[in-house]
């Protein structure tokens, strides 16, 4: 057997409950296994496990999981894991130099390596040189990147977190394709970790689903289990296909003015690497935009810059002067204009404008789950009864109030998603971007989120949604903005 398991289990150790427990399997070497389970059901801590990449002095473990038969940290060489969050996958400076460090701990010989490189990243399609920083990827191209890192370890299992979870269509098609090559002759083992099941349900063998209390809820043969289980995976909160989503009642949008305009922009993170020239966006006052295009295309990029946490290369942004905060005098105000958001002092962007980035633990800044909804409404000078009126309801309608204790580093993909929302709401912002909202959301939380977003925008809010989620862009697409590299289409 590749891999086993015999009652084994694993508790954080700054954790009551264990993350999984009373697991039972095997996994048969060429076998194909979809790992499923609600958001924070233990799927990204038993994958880790998997890996031996857990350590031992963070938690406690019951039960044995073996890989050959061996403690899984004797066979990291046969392993190959892709991430849940790409950035912590990333460990070099250039793209190719980062593929190839799996290899070069492998003790492959120099003149393989890179052929072994390059092959890889044409299988998953990242089409950038060699030498490209990795620092100025996109959370999507990060997540092929990583990807082609495993592939060119040629790793007997392949253990992927959401691989395709920040990818546009595209990308997902060429990252599931390159999978289905890899494993297309029963050489190699693969257990996938995703929400949504029809990406993977033709693949994949066999699915093995966890449930909300870290046990087995069901496994067994891939669309027989499915069928047989529908009503109670639905229920616990899995994307079964088929199954209709409710219907959002949105205000009816009329042309209403900007709330934010941009002229003439030019957008990058560096003037070394601009992304978009001559953007001239106007973002509407209320309803729900969502903004689309392939990963690299400037989106996160665009987004930050319209939010002012990024000032344009060349152009100017500026506010609807209702946004604006009131004017200062003196020398601490010298470098404010009240048109442009990137200028304004902290405390004032916060209040009118929040920003959901597209890695969550950029946001956390306090050790447990309630103070980190605390901390914006502390720093605006909140006392306690104001700042529990707005937290309190937040973290019950995105189930975090069973978290409140808990470290947001520890925080399962979802559970992170939803807190770092949850910190930009409770200040209760006129506008609002949302970098990737949805990703790491099993049915319900996807649900309970966006009916969330949608009751924000009937209270008036300005939402902008950076997203692939085609479900959600059904369901919150009033507006739609298009970026491509060769500017931006607005439907």
């Amino acid at each position: 057997m590749a891999i086993s398991a015999e009652g084994w289990g694993w508790r954080h150790a700054s954790r009551t409950r264990w993350a999984v427990r009373d697991l039972t399997f095997e996994i048969a070497d060429g076998e194909r296994v979809l790992l499923l389970g609600a958001s924070g059901s233990g799927k990204s801590t038993l994958l880790h496990a998997m890996a031996g990449v857990i350590a031992g002095d963070e938690g406690e473990q019951a039960g044995r999981l073996l890989v050959d038969g061996k403690h899984p940290t004797r066979c990291i060489g046969r392993m190959g894991l892709v991430q849940q969050d790409p950035e912590s996958s990333v460990v070099l400076e250039r793209v190719g130099d980062d593929v190839a460090f799996g290899c070069e701990n492998l003790r492959v010989p120099r003149e393989e390596i890179w052929p072994r490189v390059r092959h890889a990243l044409a299988e998953v399609g990242l089409g950038v040189e060699l030498n490209r920083p990795t620092s100025a990827l996109s959370g999507g191209q990060k997540q092929r990147l990583a990807l082609a890192g495993a592939i060119a370890m040629r790793a007997d299992i392949l253990l992927l977190d959401e691989p395709t979870a920040n990818l546009d269509p595209v990308g997902i098609a060429e990252v599931t394709g390159a999978v289905e090559r890899l494993v297309a002759d029963r050489s190699r083992t693969l257990v996938v970790v995703e929400h949504r099941v029809d990406t993977w349900i033709d693949l994949v063998d066999r699915v093995i689903v966890l449930g909300s209390d870290g046990g087995l809820l069901a496994d067994g043969p891939a669309r027989e289990t499915i069928e047989r289980h529908r009503h109670t995976l639905v229920d616990a909160g899995i994307w079964v296909p088929g199954e209709p989503l409710p219907d959002l009642q949105l205000p009816a949008t009329e042309a209403t003015p900007a709330i934010l305009t941009g002229e003439n922009l030019t957008i990058g993170r560096t003037r070394e690497h601009i992304v978009q020239h001559d953007l001239n966006p106007q973002l509407r006052e209320g309803g729900s935009t969502v903004l689309t295009g392939p990963n690299g295309a400037g989106k996160s990029t665009l987004a930050l810059t319209l939010a002012g946490l990024l000032a344009p290369l060349d152009g100017t942004i500026s506010a609807a002067e209702h946004l604006r905060p009131p004017a200062r005098q003196g020398w601490r105000w010298r470098h404010v204009r009240a048109e442009d958001p990137s200028t304004w002092p902290g405390r004032d962007l916060t209040t009118r404008i929040g920003t959901v980035f597209q890695e969550p633990e950029h946001q956390f800044v306090a050790t447990t789950v309630r103070e980190e909804l605390e901390a914006g409404p502390r720093a605006l000078g909140w006392d306690a009864a104001r700042t529990a009126s707005r937290i309190e309801p937040l973290m019950e309608t995105l189930r975090l109030t069973g978290l409140a204790r808990a470290n947001p580093f520890t925080l399962s993909g979802g559970e992170k998603r939803r807190l770092s929302v949850a910190t930009v709401l409770a200040t209760g912002p006129q506008v609002i971007f949302l970098d990737e909202p949805t990703f790491g959301q099993d049915r319900s939380t996807w649900i309970e989120l966006v009916q969330l977003i949608a009751t924000l925008v009937t209270q008036g809010a300005t939402v902008l949604s950076v997203t692939h989620d085609q479900a959600y862009q059904r369901a919150l697409g009033q507006h739609h903005w298009h970026l491509t590299p060769s500017g931006l289409e607005v439907g």
